[in-house]
């Protein structure tokens, strides 16, 4: 980057993505981790038997980022999320990909109020040519594992996205973080929505012990999560240790634009 003021921006967008898949590392292995931006001299240089996978921005930014993980870090985490330390790379990398998305909502919050409304596809690549893309060097850590560094790699799409003129860049409205600070332990009542559907008054009268409602959703449509009466995720219905659970699949906008308007 030729300006110092976009190549801040990059760095902003790598410690917001850090701290994301940090926080979604610590809620997998139950020990903290960090990821912070680094300068290294030779980040220009491709990991050698790299693990890549690409996350696709849009809405508010459009464009790659691709983040390159060696395949012995891959290798030590996925042998940790599966519990089976000879797993082989596929599965390991697809433990890894899925530790991945759950950091997405983080990382698009995170980048609510100064970009706007951003959400990512995440997915595993190979053969991806990265050669002429801008590169920042990410540290990671967390119990036993030493610095480790995540290379992030961003198309020019991403990087003109990151780094519009002034007048291109969408007035957010401001937050102040310290009070919201204030509230984060406020808890709130989300709901589970499986389906919905309008009857009659004569037909709900009749509703007895044994009766079907028929909803509005096939058996195969994601469950919605609903806060204050507005669909804030999107996924599948899980047992966990007896009770209903759902793991998230999809969120539509940033959760911080429910409480920022």
């Amino acid at each position: 980057m030729e300006h110092s003021s976009e190549l801040k921006t990059m760095e902003t967008f790598a410690n917001f993505l850090g701290e994301s898949l940090a926080e979604s590392l610590a809620r997998k292995l139950g020990v903290p981790w960090v990821l912070k931006s680094i300068d290294e001299p030779d980040a220009t240089n491709q990991l050698e038997k790299a693990v890549h996978f690409r996350l696709s921005a849009s809405g508010e930014l459009q464009g790659d980022c691709y983040v390159a993980f060696n395949q012995e870090q891959v290798a030590s985490l996925g042998s940790k999320f599966l519990g089976e330390p000879d797993s082989a790379l596929d599965p390991q990398a697809e433990a890894l990909a899925e530790v991945i998305v759950s950091g997405m909502g983080g990382l698009s919050s995170a980048l609510f109020t100064r970009f706007g409304a951003v959400t990512f596809k995440v997915d595993r690549v190979e053969d991806v040519r990265l050669e002429d893309m801008l590169v920042l060097v990410l540290a990671a850590s967390g119990g036993e594992e030493a610095d480790v560094p995540v290379r992030l790699y961003f198309s020019e799409q991403m990087v003109a996205s990151l780094a519009p003129s002034d007048a291109e860049r969408p007035s957010m409205p401001k937050t102040d973080a310290a009070n919201l600070q204030l509230v984060m332990d406020v808890e709130l009542n989300v709901s589970l929505r499986f389906g919905q559907c309008q009857l009659p008054l004569r037909d709900v009268l009749d509703l007895t012990s044994g009766s079907v409602i028929e909803l509005d959703r096939d058996v195969d449509d994601p469950v919605e999560l609903l806060l204050d009466g507005k669909v804030i995720a999107r996924g599948e219905a899980v047992i966990v240790d007896g009770n209903y659970g759902l793991r998230i699949t999809e969120i539509p906008e940033p959760i911080a634009s429910h409480f920022v308007r």
